[in-house]
């Protein structure tokens, strides 16, 4: 924060100081100066609200409350930094570091084609009803391509920089592979993450790489960011994205990108390498297709041969 915008900062904290001791609230609550809705802003201003002394003595702690308690309002639209900014009184610059803490924790995640914030995987619990019916969406999909193949077939959807696994339907036989419910992952070594990229620009999916790092799992992980946009366009020619033992060195994935939803998300079947092999790949995306379709309602292109990653 500026010098010039500390001095602005302090008479308001005065005033409503002033205030509280002239109008008493409920339980200690000490309500905030609104201001007038900024043009173009869908959001009321909202006020910093603190129950107690040592409280309001902590107004960045009531300002992230504040925060919080907006984001979660918006529900899927979301907010813009300047809708923030309006409703918390702040500068730009500084509600832009209270959201950036806010997102590295987890607790909110920007969409990063309109840069609008959501609530994150730390405040998943909030959202239940979305995720859960989602997950009541997709399951009968699901289940019936894990029954088609035998296989485990995961939803999954990018929350802040890394894919979260909203349900997993494991395969029935003995030996499977399958992440549990709540793992996230990173975009660069799984097919749920390649897919999703494979629909933000090269911009984006360097700035979640740079935020991630892309530690090498299996000798066959992709670990440059040349390699991986290389990599996305072949997705985005394709239809659908492969994991070819990247995450797992026994492990192979195909996952298909399901349009039409709030977030980013996008729906796989992975298996043991040597029963899922590269030749079924296609057929198993051309079912996952079928699949996004009817959740979501959104035609798809017709899936294509994945040209192959070079090989040294």
């Amino acid at each position: 924060m500026t010098r010039a915008a500390k001095q602005t900062a302090e008479p308001r904290v005065r005033k409503d100081e002033r205030i509280s001791t002239r109008k008493a609230q409920p339980e200690g609550a000490v309500k905030g100066r609104r201001q007038a809705l900024r043009p173009g802003s869908k959001v009321a201003p909202l006020a910093v609200v603190g129950t107690t002394d040592k409280l309001s003595g902590s107004r960045s702690v009531a300002r992230t409350c504040a925060i919080l308690r907006l984001i979660g309002r918006s529900g899927d639209e979301g907010v813009t930094l300047i809708d923030v900014a309006g409703a918390t009184e702040l500068p730009k610059s500084s509600a832009h570091r209270y959201l950036q803490v806010l997102e590295g924790e987890g607790f909110i995640e920007r969409d990063l084609r309109s840069s609008r914030y959501r609530l994150g995987v730390g405040f998943m619990s909030l959202q239940s009803g979305h995720i859960d019916r989602l997950i009541q969406r997709t399951r009968p999909f699901l289940t019936r391509i894990r029954d088609q193949f035998d296989e485990t077939v995961n939803l999954g959807m990018l929350v802040g920089h890394q894919i979260v696994y909203l349900d997993i339907l494991e395969s029935p036989r003995t030996m499977r592979l399958a992440a549990r419910k709540g793992d996230t992952e990173g975009i660069h070594s799984t097919a749920l993450g390649k897919v999703v990229a494979a629909k933000l620009p090269d911009r984006d999916v360097l700035e979640l790489l740079r935020r991630t790092g892309m530690p090498r799992l299996t000798p066959y992980t992709i670990t440059t960011p040349e390699l991986l946009l290389q990599e996305l366009q072949r997705v985005r020619e394709a239809g659908y994205a492969i994991d070819d033992r990247e995450n797992e060195l026994e492990g192979r994935c195909v996952a298909v990108y399901v349009p039409g939803l709030n977030t980013p998300t996008a729906i796989s079947l992975s298996g043991v390498a040597s029963r899922l092999s590269m030749q079924n790949a296609h057929e198993v995306a051309t079912t996952l297709r079928i699949a996004a379709i009817e959740i979501s309602g959104k035609d798809l292109p017709p899936i294509q041969e994945l040209r192959l990653r070079p090989t040294k």
